[in-house]
């Protein structure tokens, strides 16, 4: 996946203005993203800090202004850099007139405006100074880059930038060696990564440089924590185009049904000790599922009893009655802007493994399928199923007693094989609440 997938820039028609800062790998997200941005008749560039003269090669064109009329007649194809005057070994810094021409110019030409908004002198980690990071005010997105391969390394200007400033906000001591803990107090810190990113600016925390299994895992296990405060936490390296995505993947537990041909409510049935909506919901949550929603509708007191102590969110959906499209549409209505997907889980299948659900979301993370599902015996469908936001408009226009499977002639469908056939049964009649009994 390259950093435009991973960005979800793609699927998008709004030419985005895009304020990158940090380290590890800035200049080179920038300019892959430019180039990636093939949709697009040309792409702007420019620099509200200082660039390194041989970072100009990486545009097409490249254009030194100090004032407007140096830029009539902007290429229209290909990737335009627009800096101030060459000093010595370094570009200067557009004004401010500049900037805020380019924001205009983006708009009106419909043009992606992608903006170098912070200096780390080459180095994997960095830390602002009090002018720090000049990030434009109508930024709509704001990507912070950090060069894993720092970790390990000694806290010190050799390899950090601005090391004493570091040393400050994350709390090591000069000399001592960086940790992912010290790394991710910096990236959480008001004063650090997250220092001066306009308040409506979409956040995304790029850990580059994840060059070996080790620094990609020490990458993922710092995500899940990042994602209380960015939007969306992309891991990998961008020299081999392996990146990952983070995002919040919540759980939609469908708990609303009557279960009429069952004769009771299935939710309320015991299993090991627990009603089958517990189990679901504490599976839910184990899973890492974030945020995990409940929707309720017969008998809902009763079953919202079973489940009152846990962190979920419950929705009552009054229209149950016109079926399993009603209760989707209930979950997803609900979800907070920055989730990426969505697990459906059924409340009468309480022997799902929290395995499967963490195996769906950690290969979404790598490729974004609009559709998930498992696959048994390489030949039946499973659940649950997990479905990208991408998909959410589609089931919002459901109708009736159909579930998401009513959107899979609209979204392309994948599959995760997977060994274990205990998915595909859940409890229709009796007897084979009588047969779940039995399984261990």
């Amino acid at each position: 996946m390259n950093l435009s997938q991973a960005l979800r820039l793609n699927s998008h028609s709004v030419a985005p203005i895009i304020a990158f800062t940090g380290s590890g790998g800035k200049t080179t997200a920038l300019f892959q993203l430019a180039r990636q941005l093939t949709t697009f008749s040309s792409v702007l560039v420019t620099a509200s800090s200082h660039l390194g003269t041989w970072q100009t090669s990486l545009a097409d064109h490249h254009r030194i202004t100090n004032q407007i009329s140096d830029l009539e007649n902007l290429p229209s194809n290909g990737v335009t850099l627009i800096t101030g005057e060459v000093d010595g070994e370094r570009t200067k810094p557009v004004n401010e007139i500049i900037i805020n021409w380019l924001r205009a110019k983006s708009k009106t030409d419909h043009l992606p405006l992608l903006i170098e908004a912070d200096g780390s002198r080459q180095k994997s980690l960095k830390a602002p100074a009090e002018h720090e990071p000049p990030i434009p005010e109508f930024s709509e997105l704001v990507i912070h880059v950090t060069g894993l391969s720092g970790l390990g390394k000694q806290l010190n200007n050799e390899h950090v930038h601005r090391a004493e400033i570091f040393s400050q906000l994350s709390g090591l001591v000069i000399g001592e060696t960086v940790t992912a803990q010290a790394l991710f107090t910096y990236l959480t810190h008001s004063q650090g990564a997250l220092k001066d990113i306009p308040p409506n600016a979409k956040r995304v925390a790029l850990l580059n440089q994840a060059d070996t299994p080790e620094l990609l895992s020490i990458g993922g296990g710092l995500a899940h924590d990042l994602l209380n405060v960015y939007d969306s936490v992309i891991i990998g390296s961008l020299q081999q185009n392996n990146l990952q995505v983070a995002e919040k993947t919540a759980g939609i537990i469908l708990a609303a049904g009557s279960s009429s041909r069952y004769g009771q409510p299935k939710q309320l049935l015991e299993w090991k000790g627990k009603s089958f909506i517990r189990h679901v919901t504490e599976t839910a949550l184990r899973s890492a599922l974030e945020p995990v929603v409940v929707v309720t509708g017969f008998q809902h007191a009763e079953i919202e009893s079973q489940i009152q102590d846990l962190p979920v969110s419950i929705v009552y959906n009054a229209d149950y009655e016109q079926g399993q499209s009603t209760s989707i549409k209930a979950g997803i209505s609900v979800l907070p802007a920055n989730v990426g997907a969505a697990v459906f889980l059924l409340a009468d299948q309480p022997q799902i493994p929290v395995e499967v659900i963490r195996a769906l979301v950690e290969a979404h993370a790598s490729d974004l399928q609009a559709i998930l599902a498992p696959l048994v015996l390489e030949e039946k469908r499973a659940n649950p199923v997990l479905f990208d936001q991408v998909t959410f408009p589609s089931l919002l226009t459901l109708q009736g007693d159909v579930g998401g499977r009513g959107i899979f002639d609209k979204h392309k469908v994948s599959y995760l094989p997977w060994h274990d056939d205990i998915l595909i049964f859940d409890v229709d009649k009796p007897e084979d609440y009588e047969r779940l009994k039995n399984f261990e």
